[in-house]
């Protein structure tokens, strides 16, 4: 059996501590530890958070390959001191069938990164007309609790009502990308000040909100769970806040992007900064900030979005939405909610690790560390400084936001039950 010691390391930002891994275990957590035959590591003050989980990370196989598949998009996971994610269901095919989740699924076992739960689609190829096969997506080896029809919204109040009653009979959740697409028709960005003067379609901000409005009050009558994805603007904080405080089950995330970027980006046309939902106001990433911090937006999500270089060096009408996510999202949540005080080590535990495990009913993920428990953990230097560079990336794309800025904070060392996949900054 292994034995990693690591010495010195601030559990939860707490004081440093030593912690013994043996095998797929924590074996102990104290001061003075020692283990004949170890292979000992260093902290030196390093912060040790359990491996981070995202809940909505897309890894585009099968079928766009050319993008991402699920050995680089799960090597960049453990870069970003992920253990587990959860894979988007808009692949080619759709995974709306037991045989693409499972495919999905094994394809993640064998990579060995870290640990794949598929997500399943809500409708039968995203179409929003019929639903998928929920309980035999759950019932698969994949077993899959979590449906979303993720970069579509199910806009059909009846057939978001039929999802959420279903899903109940098994503990599941409905992730909605709540976009209201009678009003987004033609949209290009946030609607507001910047695109009225760039002349470009826009987004409202009441696209996503009265979605949201809709998806809590069904839920509260179905009396089952729903997940809103990438939650964008001040208002839609306010409808969830508002859902909490009567009881309904929801549960909502943010994006590392949505807590750092504004819409005056757009300015520049560069399509690295064109996302669904889209870039919003400062007012609005000040009302995420915050509602991370109070809890009103349970979890960071990356909605990790690769795509390939021809499908973003274009000009803005034409390039594809999203940015890739998972190897910076730590850095931008230490910048966004470390640094400016609204969380400490423990919240981020929680917000990126617990939370989302939690949500997703991932097994194994965003526990305690302590003894007893598995060996998914993650080793952070927050006194780093480092400019990015998409060369550096696991990830087949290099769409990111963030090239050429100035980042906290790296990931060290990755541990999935005990095994270094990320060592001394490097994959293992």
């Amino acid at each position: 059996m292994s034995k990693i010691l690591i010495r010195g390391a601030k559990v939860l930002g707490g004081e440093p501590q030593d912690v013994l891994i043996e095998g797929e275990t924590i074996a102990e957590v104290g001061t003075g530890l020692s283990a004949e035959g170890a292979t000992v590591i260093e902290a030196d003050g390093r912060i040790l958070l359990p491996g981070l989980v995202d809940l909505h990370t897309h890894l585009r196989e099968p079928g766009r390959e050319d993008s991402e598949t699920v050995l680089t998009g799960t090597r960049a996971a453990a870069a970003g001191g992920y253990t587990a994610v959860f894979a988007m269901a808009n692949t080619h095919p759709v995974a709306d069938t037991a045989g693409v989740v499972e495919q999905v699924y094994r394809l993640g076992k064998e990579a060995g990164y870290c640990d794949v739960q598929p997500i399943g689609a809500v409708t039968v190829g995203l179409e929003g007309k019929k639903l998928a096969e929920l309980g035999a997506m759950h019932d698969s080896a994949a077993g899959v609790t979590v449906f979303s029809d993720d970069g579509k919204c199910v806009d059909d109040a009846v057939i978001m009502r039929r999802a959420l009653e279903y899903v109940k009979a098994f503990g599941g959740v409905v992730a909605q990308h709540a976009q209201e697409p009678r009003l987004t028709e033609g949209a290009q960005m946030n609607e507001g000040i910047v695109s009225a003067e760039l002349g470009l379609g826009g987004w409202p901000a009441v696209a996503e909100e009265s979605i949201i409005a809709r998806d809590v009050l069904l839920a509260e009558h179905v009396g089952s769970r729903v997940h809103i994805c990438h939650l964008s603007t001040a208002g839609s904080v306010e409808i969830v806040r508002w859902a909490k405080s009567r009881g309904i089950d929801v549960t909502a995330e943010v994006t590392p992007h949505h807590l750092l970027l504004t819409d005056e980006l757009v300015r520049s046309y560069n399509p690295v900064y064109k996302v669904n939902p889209p870039l919003r106001t400062e007012r609005d990433v000040l009302a995420l900030r915050e509602a991370l911090a109070d809890g009103t937006i349970d979890i960071v999500a990356t909605d990790h979005a690769p795509h390939p270089h021809e499908d973003k060096d274009c000009e803005w009408a034409a390039a594809a939405m999203g940015m890739v996510g998972l190897e910076t999202a730590l850095s931008v949540v230490q910048q966004t909610m470390v640094e400016t005080g609204l969380l400490d080590w423990a919240g981020v535990a929680d917000r990126m690790s617990a939370a989302p495990a939690r949500i997703g009913r991932a097994t194994g993920h965003g526990r305690p560390v302590s003894a007893g428990e598995p060996a998914n953990l993650v080793l952070v230097d927050p006194a780093y400084r480092g400019t990015v560079d998409p060369a550096d990336f696991a990830s087949r794309s290099r769409n990111t936001p963030y090239e050429g800025r100035e980042l906290p904070g790296r990931v060290t060392h990755t541990f999935l039950r005990g095994r270094a996949t990320v060592m001394d900054g490097k994959l293992a």
